[in-house]
Order: C-alpha cells, then structure tokens, then sequence
C-alpha cells in the first residue's frame, strides 16, 4: 500500500479504447505488402515453461488424443490417423493457416480468415475405429450378427463430408441417415457411390412426396428403410407402396421410458417429440398384419438422447429396446435390424464426467461392448435370432474432424497510461475538484498510507461519483473526468480489486461459427494453436465482430470463465486461436447475424511431401455478395446504383478509384482484413479510397492445392 500512496501523487489518465482491426478495403492490385507473419517468436515470459503445461493447462490431454497433441515448437499438432500415427506423419496446424493464408504472390492461396480445417484422415479414422469397436465385441462376446451403421446427415451435410463417409464407410456397408425430402435427396445420390447394402434410413416427419421419394429409392435398389415417426404415417406408406408396386421395408420408433437429464435427453422418454409408445406400436403391427404387409415390418429404432453420459444409461436403454423388438418378433414382424440412434457423446472437456453435458464416462470400445452385450442377453433369454445392430452416431464420427481457426485483432490495453501523456499533472486534477471531491481525494490518500484496502474504495468510489455528477451539470471538463476515472482504475488494480481480465477481439462471428455456444451454452475446447512453448501471462474473454453483447465467448470447458492467453505482438503478428471438436451442427446451424457468413474451408490431407501435408481444396467463405444475395438483394443491382452515384464526380479518378473500391467489397468476405493487405490511393484533390489487392480477391469457388517446400507451391482451379 505504500506504493500505492506514491502513485497517487501523479494524476493519470484512463486506458485508451482498443481497436476492433482495420476495417477499410484491402490494397490494390499492384500492391504486394510485406510477407505474411509467421510463427518465428520463441521468447517466454517464464523460462521454465514448455509444451507439455500448455498441455496440461489447456486439457489438451484429455479431450486431444488420440487426434491432437503439442509439438516442440509449441503448435497444435494433428494426428491424422490417431494412435497409429507416426512422428513424420503429425501436421503442424499453424503450417496449414499460414500457406492458406499467404498471398498467392508468396506461394499460399490467399484465403482470409476465419477457416475451417477439414481433415478426411481423421474422419476415415473415427469410421475406422467405431467399426472396429464394434467388430471387437462381436467377436469377444460371441454376438451372432453384425454391425452396420449410418451417418445422420444433418450433423453436417457438407457435400464433400458426406461423399467422404460413403466412400470411407463402403467396405463396412455404412449408410446414411436422412430426415428431411433435401436430406433424402442427397443420400439418395450420394449411396449410389457406395455399398449397395448400406442403409439408408428415413427418419423424420413425412408427406407423401417424402414417402414417395424413399420408395422410389428402394425401386433404385437402394437398401431403404422408412421409419415410422408417427402413426398416421404409416396409412400413407401403405397406399403409396400399392400404387408404386414397391414392397416397402418399415421400421418403427420406439419411445423408451429410459431417458437421462440434461440438455441432450430432452428428445427421449415418454413425451419425446418422435415415436410411438407401446399402443400405438401395436396398433401398427395389426394394421400391417391385416394388409398381408407384417413381412415388412424389420427394423425398431429408438433414440434415448445425444451425449449418453454412462453405460450404465445407455445399457439400461438398450435393453428395453431389445425387449420390444423381441416382442415384435413374438408378433409375427420378420424383424432383423435394431437401430440403437444416437448418442454416442464425445468428451469435449477430457474430464470423463458421467454427470456433464460436455462429457462422457466412456470410450468407443466401452460404448460398443455395453451395446453388443445388452442386446445378446435380451435375444439370447428369449431365444431370439441376434439382430444387425444399427447406429446414428454422427457427432461422434464428424466432431473431430473439423477445426475452426480465427484470428485475434486487438484486445483491451495492458496498462494504464500515465497522464503525462496529456501532459498534465497532479495540480491540473486537484484545481478542478469541489470541496467534497477534494476532501475524497484527501481522504483516499490518506487511507492508502495506512494500508485501509475498504477504505481506499470507498472514497475512490465516491470521489468518482461526485466526478461525475459534475461532468452531467457541466462543471468538470472531459480531461479531468478522465483523469479521476483513471485514479480510481489504478486504485482497484493496486488492491486488487480490478477485474484482470482482459477482452480480446476475434475476427469472428459467434453467431455464425458457434451457434450452440450462443443458442445453450455448449463448450467446445479452444486453444492458441502457437505459441504453446510461451507463459500465457493473460486472462481473457473473446468478444467478436457482431453488433451484438451475446456475440463473445466467456464461459470454456473446466469451468473457467476466461481463457489463459499470450500477449499480443505489438508489431501486428497474428494470433490464431483453434475451437475443436466442432465439425457437428456449427455450421448448419450458424446464422447471418450482422450479415457476417461462414468461413472459408480448407480440406487437408496427410502425405509424404516435406511439410506431412496437402490441400487438396479450398473454398473461400461467402462474399459480401453472397450473404446480401441471401436477403434478397441483388449485388449487381446495387453495384450499378452505386455506380451511377459515383459518376457525379467530376474527377475521373476519383469516381474509378471508388467504383474498384466497390467491386472488391462485394467480392470480399465480411470479416476484418488485415492492414498489411490493405492500400490508400489519392487523387489530386487528397480524397482518398481504400480498396483490396488483387492477391486477396477470394472469387475463385475451388482450388486444389499440394504442399512442395517453403518457395514454391503450385495449385490449379478445379
């Protein structure tokens, strides 16, 4: 406290706003900027830190493996092909952003950020392992059928994703999953690529149209089950079959009485939105029995929720299903699939938590065997023929798979300046002050030297209030508002009253990336990619571009209310941060808040090259174009009216430099653009325009890219 008294004998002013980025247009097309900034600093606050308590810090060892880990350069590093991958094989994430996001005079592709990072390898893998899962406990437990699963696609309909998991999942007859006509659409084109004995089940409510399309797909030999969601559906499947003259295969849904708590089991139980209860079931089979269709009947499907926390739920569920589908059985139904749906969880916070929306108590082999073993002790006590066991795991398959990487642009100022800086001193604050301010300020000096932590707040805060009521008569200028807000600031710091956490701007948006952060609270790791072999001396809250105070980030996994991070470089090196875990729903979901669309998106994949890496397509998010395009407007509309505008100036430079100027903002993406890529043309009358260098026009729809050393790298359009 003592230095505290002798701080308060020089005034200071308050810390300065932080800059949200550079929003003007990037440079012209004969501007080539200075080269991208890489990863180079290895200085530490703190010479003893390393990777591995970046590690631990971060939990990365519990919700990274087998996928992601630190490497000695303190990068994120991904493992394409999890615990089989070698050394050699590893991608260093921060090696990706930067080719990405390097001009394509340097080499790189020039896209902007925010990016989604597809990695197929991983995405293969999580198929790989699940099947293998399964097939272990099959064969350990004597199970005398098979497992053959489908992909919801509405985890994440990406074209590109889903022909990946048709292609990665033919030689285990995988299928897909579809609940809506579009849905059923793109499975149906995207299976005839792949096993002709994949499922494709028909999830969902249905109209006629949807009837007809899953049944024309059985005519196209597709394997095509239609599940009953409601019981009314079930008179249009009929009539509809007769009239198409396609024996139709019926699954029905089943409402479990298991359900579990929490945000993911809302969809299960009694009164879940899809299914039918015992009555309704039976009212089914009599209805199919009377039509001579019972035949048809061969799958039951349930869904107990997403995020199954334990086995312990998830056996107790799959038991009572495997009672009604013998049940069935005993009824005559010529059943043989039992589709178990979703909920094999991912833990996104490493913690192995039965008890947690964002965890689960178990791994793919524990889930499998729980499955495979509940299902046998049902069949085997009633002597009922193993069925195929079906499941719709999709966050699990496509979660890790996806990453999304942003950029932070600024954040609040580290320190408080001096009021030096203003060049006035301490007599300029006191000259100003009432005699009630003044008595406070005497007051609080006072306190500071004998150490009274209470006290010091109490008159700074009243020394701030009768401040500021002056200001609202009019009696006290802005500078020694200013001044005293500024005294009061380093009070609280120097007791330790402040709150240290800082906010760091994203170049982002949370309503688009994000949406079930915003829309529930669902958290998702998220990690600096660099500078891991560094001290994150900082807390921090992430706020992003939208015009909006639900658009940041201030809750994170382990219960933390910030974030540990790194400070940011004060010559403008970039700072990229990786969410993980988030290739399920995000993107599907995201909105247009702020007309702010999606991110570009990169697909990497492993290979032999010198950097363990290529990209092998690249798609620049939505343009300003785009995302107006989406609320009806018409871009090329409004690049004429903005045109004819332009064309009441008189100086023909002038009115060119601003109609380029509007043709690269109708191109570009809506996110900030770095400074360094942006230039400022003048005409003679010193008006001047900002507008992009040619190199980070992103128009190009597909870009097919491979990774050869640090100087040349060759791409083509697809």
């Amino acid at each position: 406290m003592p230095a505290l008294a002798c701080c308060l004998d020089a005034a200071i002013i308050p810390p300065g706003y932080a800059h949200a980025g550079d929003s003007s247009l990037p440079a012209p097309e004969t501007f080539f900027g200075a080269p991208p900034v890489t990863n180079t600093t290895t200085t530490t606050t703190t010479s003893h830190w390393s990777p591995s308590l970046s590690s631990s810090l971060y939990r990365i060892d519990g919700w990274g493996p087998p996928y992601f880990s630190v490497n000695s350069s303190g990068n994120i590093s991904v493992r394409p092909y999890g615990s089989e991958t070698l050394p050699h094989q590893e991608i260093d994430l921060m090696k990706v952003v930067t080719k990405v996001s390097e001009s394509k005079s340097s080499g790189g592709l020039g896209l902007q950020l925010p990016l989604i990072v597809r990695l197929p390898d991983v995405l293969k893998n999580r198929l790989e392992s699940l099947q293998a899962a399964f097939d272990a406990s099959i064969r350990s437990q004597g199970y005398e059928s098979h497992y053959q699963g489908v992909y919801p696609v509405k985890c994440n309909q990406d074209r590109f994703v889903v022909e990946d998991i048709v292609e990665f999942g033919s030689p285990f007859r995988f299928g897909l999953e579809a609940g809506s006509k579009p849905e059923l659409l793109l499975a149906m084109s995207c299976l005839c690529k792949g096993s002709p004995e994949a499922f494709l089940v028909c999830n969902g409510f249905k109209d006629a149209e949807y009837i007809s399309l899953a049944l024309v797909a059985r005519r196209l030999a597709l394997n095509t089950v239609i599940v009953l969601e409601q019981e009314e559906e079930l008179d249009l499947v009929m009539d509809i079959s007769r009239k198409l003259a396609v024996r139709p295969v019926i699954g029905v849904r089943a409402k479990l009485r298991t359900k579990h708590s929490g945000h993911f089991g809302s969809t299960s139980g009694e009164k879940g939105k899809f299914g039918l209860n015992t009555m309704q079931i039976l009212r089914v089979v009599r209805k199919l029995e009377l039509a001579g269709m019972l035949d048809c009947l061969q799958l039951l499907h349930f869904h107990i929720g997403s995020q199954i926390p334990s086995t312990t739920l998830l056996a107790d569920g799959v038991g009572e299903a495997a009672q009604i589908y013998c049940e069935l059985v005993r009824l005559g139904a010529e059943m043989r699939i039992i589709d178990i749906g979703g909920g094999l969880g991912i833990d996104y916070d490493g913690s192995r938590s039965t008890d947690s929306d964002v965890s689960v108590g178990y791994g793919l082999d524990e889930y499998a065997a729980a499955v495979v073993q509940a299902v046998r002790l049902v069949c085997d006590r009633k002597f009922v023929k193993h069925p195929v066991i079906c499941s719709e795991s999709g966050r699990a398959i496509v979660s890790h798979h996806s990453i999304l990487i942003f950029e932070a642009t600024s954040s609040t100022a580290k320190d408080t300046p001096t009021m030096s800086s203003l060049g006035l001193g301490l007599q300029y604050l006191v000259e100003g002050l009432t005699d009630e301010a003044l008595a406070d300020y005497r007051n609080l000096t006072a306190a500071a030297g004998l150490g009274q932590y209470d006290t010091c707040l109490l008159y700074a805060d009243q020394l701030k209030q009768r401040c500021l009521d002056q200001f609202k008569e009019g009696w006290l200028s802005i500078e020694r508002l200013a001044a005293v807000d500024g005294l009061c600031d380093l009070v609280s710091k120097a007791i330790g009253a402040s709150n240290p956490v800082r906010t760091y701007n994203v170049n982002l948006s949370v309503f688009t990336s994000i949406p079930d952060f915003w829309g529930f609270g669902q958290l998702f790791p998220i990690v600096p990619i660099h500078k891991l072999d560094q001290w994150p001396g900082v807390r921090g809250v992430l706020s992003d571009l939208t015009c909006d105070s639900d658009g940041k980030v201030d809750k994170f996994i382990g219960g933390e209310s910030s974030l540990p991070l790194h400070e940011l470089e004060s010559e403008g090196g970039g700072y990229y941060l990786g969410m993980f875990l988030g290739g399920a729903y995000e993107e599907a979901l995201g909105g247009l808040h702020n007309l702010f669309g999606g991110p570009s998106v990169v697909r990497v994949s492993q290979s032999d090259g010198p950097h363990s890496f290529a990209l092998t397509r690249a798609v620049p998010g939505p343009s300003c174009g785009d995302v107006l395009r989406a609320m009806q407007y018409e871009p090329e509309l409004m690049f004429e009216v903005l045109k004819h505008r332009a064309e009441k100036y008189e100086d023909e430079m002038a009115r060119a430099g601003m109609e380029r100027g509007f043709a690269h903002s109708f191109h570009n993406m809506p996110y900030l653009v770095k400074s360094s890529s942006c230039c400022i043309t003048a005409n003679n009358n010193d008006v001047a325009y900002y507008y992009c260098n040619e190199d980070n026009n992103n128009t190009t729809n597909n870009v097919t890219a491979a990774v050869g050393d640090d100087e040349q790298w060759t791409y083509c359009c697809a």
